[in-house]
């Protein structure tokens, strides 16, 4: 008798872990796309943006064909390019998120925010050697540029897009590093009033400071969702600082009149798993409106197979 429930419960183990594999397969190879509304009174006429943030070079279709034929689908006016579309590994291929960065260049602007990971290639030369000056040297041949610490405004809309490059030692695992309330002003100036301010920050550990820059709306990543999303509870694990359920994890966020949406991503590379945590691309339609606000609409599964 005894025999027989082990034998039972190997088996009921056993298909739990097929289980788990399948759903584990399911979310590193497919991707979600997700719909967002944005209304502000700054906004002057109706637009679409697509945003999408650590790809970390992985391919959804031969070059991406899956991927960009999703992005074009979506009808976006504007890209917003969130950071860690490469992995930083010494001589690494960067031709994937070249050629990806230069098929959305030929149809729409693109505004190209700083990952740490781009960071890493141009900071550690002694690690990458010449890979991040190569890497903006292909941008560059293609029409993209990284927002190094810089502002775009695009005047017929009623936006600025900024994006951030914040210092390393914000990045360090473990402890949250102090960022005085002058570091941004000093880093990225002063937010124009006048339109709506667009804040591309890889880093969501530092929404409150970025809320009290006064960024309207800040485009996050770099958490990949928590890797593991705990069922039911809808909670990423563990974040790349090594902390366990994050408080930013994925999804809306709000810190006073400051709003936060933060990608899961559409890709990993550490810990190259992703369990109940579909992969993220994100739609937001911008339309003008009396208050500032931010809603979620939609979610569509993509059954894309990565090849």
């Amino acid at each position: 008798m005894q025999r027989d429930a082990m034998e039972i419960l190997l088996v009921l183990l056993g298909v739990l872990c097929l289980i788990l594999f399948w759903i584990m397969l399911h979310d590193t190879t497919q991707f979600e796309t997700t719909e967002y509304t944005v209304t502000d009174p700054r906004i002057k006429k109706p637009f679409r943006a697509v945003f999408l943030s650590d790809l970390h070079g992985k391919r959804y279709g031969r070059d991406n064909a899956l991927l960009l034929q999703a992005i074009r689908d979506g009808k976006p006016d504007l890209v917003l390019l969130g950071g860690d579309i490469l992995t930083a590994r010494p001589r690494e291929d960067f031709s994937c998120a070249v050629s990806l960065a230069s098929e959305l260049a030929k149809d729409f602007p693109v505004c190209y925010g700083v990952g740490n990971h781009e960071y890493r290639l141009k900071l550690y030369r002694k690690v990458y050697g010449d890979m991040g000056k190569e890497y903006d040297a292909a941008l560059k041949e293609v029409g993209v540029r990284m927002m190094r610490n810089e502002k775009k405004d695009f005047d017929d809309l009623g936006i600025s897009v900024v994006g951030s490059q914040i210092n390393a030692r914000f990045y360090k695992r473990r402890h949250k590093q102090e960022m005085r309330s002058t570091y941004l002003p000093r880093l990225l100036g002063t937010p124009d009033e006048e339109k709506l301010t667009i804040l591309l920050a890889h880093n969501p550990e530092y929404f409150p400071e970025y809320a009290a820059w006064h960024a309207n709306l800040v485009l996050s990543g770099h958490v990949h969702g928590g890797v593991v999303r705990i069922p039911f509870w809808n909670k990423g694990l563990i974040s790349p600082s090594i902390k366990l359920l994050p408080k930013y994890d994925g999804g809306l966020f709000w810190e006073g009149k400051s709003c936060m949406l933060l990608s899961r991503g559409l890709g990993s590379h550490t810990i190259p798993i992703r369990l109940f945590n579909p992969c993220d691309l994100i739609f937001l339609s911008f339309c003008p409106g009396e208050e500032f606000q931010v809603e979620k609409m939609s979610r569509k599964k993509k059954q894309d197979m990565v090849k």
